[in-house]
């Protein structure tokens, strides 16, 4: 991390601030900027402002207790949730949704999920791919969605990183994600919550100073000496005017200052708390506000991890809890993106790993499905107002259209205009590599 105090509270351009800023050196600030310039020039694919957040449930909600409730199932299938009507005709979902059910005409539910392995880690929803040794990574590993946007389109602008990750530090790591792949550490994502442990100071600059730029470089070829050794990270090159923008711009600190909104609107959304949830993620509302903020400003990837979905017991007590958060915090994101007219491009997704299983256990929880889980959808200029496959009576596989996880990367791809099953990326052993391996984007949602 680099870190650059300023004095009084008070950035360069008069802004106050509370805390010190902090830029992810390593993973994305203003040191790797020019590599995502240059990446966007030589692509040729051209600037757009369309966007992506993905918020990621982890350990694996449970699909027959949010999208499609069983009520003809035996009771150890059914459980105790009710369904309720949406403003979809002939769409119910559970009870303990209900604001999503208000706005179902805006949303697109995703019921059959599949290609999914039995792992808890964030990585398939990040990256489309699963991981170990069926994933067969290339050397580097494969890249998050928000990496391949940074290598393809770069920044919308210079002071605005293309990939931002809010999530908190999860006390299960591999719930955490933002890892480099063979595109390199210049397409990690900016984390405001990064790991302060890795933070660097620029010993005699403040931000009062950082208008001059030639004391600037002389400090940040200081610490390039230093981190070239390493061999992470290449030398500046005719992009670095252009990276120290990040630095000398209030436009992404003004995007992650929440305290902007209003009161009512940071109601709407609900305010939850920073504190984790378990060994998962805290139920922060802040972090939509914050989302919704960043792709305003240019952002064209940010990812969200919200709450503990790994109910092995207890499962409809956690659903009581955790449901009315996930409910108020995504509807609330979903009609705010429709309100500022967003909605046709920005794409939202939800989901987890895996689903759940269909029989509920001793313990009154749900175990790992990996056979079958579920999405929720909107934004993104997609059709709306559907719910998409069916399960079997029992919950346990779908009876209807099975929706491969890559089909849903092929979809979010296609909203940002890029052709997922001709574009290639190049591994660090020059062997290009499709973003997805064969399969469309969904048909019904485009």
């Amino acid at each position: 991390m680099l870190t650059i105090y300023g004095q009084g509270n008070r950035m360069c351009d008069g802004m106050s601030r509370r805390n010190f800023i902090q830029i992810g050196a390593l993973g994305m600030g203003g040191l790797t900027m020019p590599q995502l310039l240059q990446a966007e020039k030589q692509s040729g694919l051209g600037r757009s402002d369309k966007a992506i957040i993905m918020i990621y449930m982890p350990g694996g909600p449970p699909h027959q207790d949010m999208y499609e409730i069983k009520p003809d199932a035996p009771s150890e299938i059914r459980g105790e949730f009710q369904a309720i009507k949406t403003n979809v005709p002939g769409i119910h979902i559970c009870e303990h949704l209900p604001r999503l059910a208000k706005i179902m005409d805006k949303l697109a539910l995703v019921r059959t999920v599949v290609g999914a392995e039995n792992s808890h880690s964030s990585y398939q929803c990040m990256t489309g791919r699963i991981s170990g040794r069926r994933g067969n990574p290339p050397p580097g590993g494969w890249p998050e969605l928000g990496s391949v946007l940074s290598k393809l389109k770069g920044p919308t602008d210079p002071a605005i990183p293309p990939y931002v990750n809010l999530s908190h530090k999860s006390r299960h790591g591999e719930y955490n994600f933002g890892r480099p792949s063979f595109l390199g550490v210049a397409h990690t994502p900016f984390k405001p919550q990064g790991d302060i442990r890795n933070d660097m100071t620029l010993n005699g600059i403040s931000l009062e100073r950082l208008s001059d730029r030639r004391q600037l470089l002389q400090s940040f070829d200081r610490f390039r000496s230093d981190v070239d050794r390493t061999g992470l990270m290449e030398g500046l090159d005719s992009f670095q005017e252009q990276a120290f923008d990040v630095l000398t711009s209030s436009r992404l600190l003004k995007a992650l200052d929440v305290e902007q909104e209003s009161s009512k609107l940071r109601d709407r959304y609900g305010r939850g708390s920073p504190r984790l949830e378990r060994d998962a993620a805290p139920m922060h509302m802040d972090q939509f506000v914050v989302a919704r903020r960043l792709v305003e400003a240019g952002v064209r990837c940010v990812t969200v991890s919200f709450g503990y979905w790994d109910w092995h017991s207890t499962n409809f007590k956690n659903g009581r809890y955790y449901l009315p958060a996930f409910d108020q915090g995504v509807s609330a994101l979903v009609e705010d993106l429709h309100q500022r007219g967003l909605d046709k491009d920005v794409s939202v997704i939800a989901w987890g790993e895996f689903g759940r299983t269909p029989k509920i256990n001793k313990d009154a929880g749900r175990d790992h499905w990996p056979r079958n889980s579920c999405a929720l959808m909107a934004g993104g200029g997609m059709r709306a107002g559907q719910a998409i496959g069916s399960t079997n009576r029992l919950g346990e596989e779908p009876k209807e259209r099975p929706v491969h996880v890559q089909e849903i990367f092929a979809t979010l791809y296609h909203n940002l205009g890029i052709d997922a099953a001709r574009t290639h990326l190049t591994d660090l052993n020059d062997r290009p590599h499709y973003l997805v391996d064969g399969h469309m984007p969904m048909p019904e949602l485009i």
